[in-house]
Order: structure tokens, then C-alpha cells, then sequence
């Protein structure tokens, strides 16, 4: 009988997965030829211990898949990266559950930071689109060199450089929390410029003059 997979926020007793998540991560990257920012055990438990991480389990406790966030900028960007899935469980929709609950976790924790992400991933372009991110120029993304420095691991790093760090192999996609914002406070100001009208709509004839008198 195929298990029950569960996707929650990681915690300090999951450092346990470490060791097999960036192995994971290591050995996914080299099967398809792509390049990522290398990341220790070690670094990994942190986010767990910080519970800036999701997990993906079976409820035997079989690992299943992993996201974490990271922030840059004095939290004004924040990235959701390291996606990866356990080989028997890709093509199943754990992918999106896992960046749904990390992309969540990003908005409750950093509320008014711009989330980003770097991928050549097809499949996870498409997850972010439908969370809301749109494709951008890197220059739309952190000027934070901590940031940047992560990708000297990376394969195609001499492509970045010689592109002047302003477009690579990744394609960069950006979620912006002010857009949704701007939007409530334009019906805001409509429901507010459409008050009065509805008002006077609402009185009859005696009681309008009336108030108009009292004005």
C-alpha cells in the first residue's frame, strides 16, 4: 500500500536527513548536466534547526524531498532554493507541495520581502509561475555578493562572469508581495470614492435634505 507522504516545516530532529538530502542534491545536478550552488550537511541542518526548511516524508519516515529559504539584503529578498525530490517520488506533485508550503512560509516569515529563484528547470518554472512569480533580468534580483558567491560552485559559473553577472543558464523569476498590495488598496479607494454615492442612493427625498441642512 503506497504511503501517506507528509510536507511540513523541518525542525532539529530532521538533521538526521541531511547527509542524503545534498547527496541528493549533488547527484541530481550531475545526471542532468546543470550546475548548483553546493551546499554541506551541515549548512542544510541549520535551516532545519532555524525552520527556514521544508520536508517531504512517508510516514515510516522515509525521506521524500526538501526545500529551505534563504535572505539576503537585510531580509528585503528572500530565495527559495535547494528543490529537490527523491528520485521514486518525481513526477508526482510533491515538487509543487513542497514549494506551495515553502513559498507560504517565506510570505509568514518575511511578509514584505521580494522572493526570487534561479532555476533551469522547466517543471519548476511552472510551479513558480503559478505561485505568482514572472520572469525577470538578474538585475531585478539581490546585489548581495554573499549571494552571487554561492554560484562559484556552480558549472556554468565562467558563463556568469562573462556575462557580466547579467543573465546566465538560469532563467530568474521574481514574486512581488507589493503587487497583491497595490491591488487591495485600488479597491479600497474605489470602495471609498463609490461611498458617498451609495449613500445618497440609500435616502429618500425629506431625509437627504436633512442631511444636506445639517452639513
Amino acid at each position: 500500500m503506497e504511503q501517506k507522504i507528509i510536507v511540513r516545516v523541518a525542525n532539529a530532529s530532521d538533521v538526521t536527513y541531511a547527509q542524503t538530502i545534498t547527496d541528493e542534491m549533488q547527484s541530481s545536478a550531475k545526471a542532468r548536466g546543470t550546475g548548483i550552488a553546493k551546499r554541506t550537511p551541515e549548512y542544510v541542518a541549520k535551516k532545519m534547526e532555524e525552520g527556514k526548511a521544508v520536508i517531504a516524508v512517508e510516514q515510516d519516515g522515509t525521506w521524500v524531498g526538501f526545500c529551505y529559504i534563504e535572505v539576503w539584503g537585510h531580509e528585503t529578498f528572500v530565495a527559495n532554493s535547494g528543490l529537490i525530490v527523491a528520485p521514486a517520488h518525481r513526477k508526482s506533485g510533491v515538487a509543487k507541495l513542497i514549494k506551495q508550503t515553502i513559498f507560504n512560509l517565506s510570505k509568514e516569515r518575511y511578509p514584505t520581502a521580494k522572493i526570487f529563484g534561479l532555476t533551469t528547470g522547466l517543471a519548476v518554472m511552472k510551479i513558480n509561475s503559478d505561485l505568482g512569480y514572472e520572469p525577470v533580468t538578474y538585475s531585478e534580483l539581490t546585489d548581495d555578493e554573499e549571494f552571487w558567491a554561492g554560484c562559484k560552485s556552480c558549472v556554468n559559473y565562467e558563463i556568469l562572469l562573462s556575462k557580466d553577472r547579467k543573465n546566465c543558464m538560469c532563467t530568474a523569476m521574481l514574486y512581488e508581495p507589493k503587487q497583491e498590495t497595490s491591488k487591495q488598496e485600488s479597491v479600497g479607494e474605489v470602495s471609498s470614492k463609490n461611498e458617498a454615492p451609495n449613500l445618497f442612493k440609500k435616502m429618500d427625498g425629506s431625509k437627504l435634505l436633512s442631511w444636506l441642512r445639517k452639513k
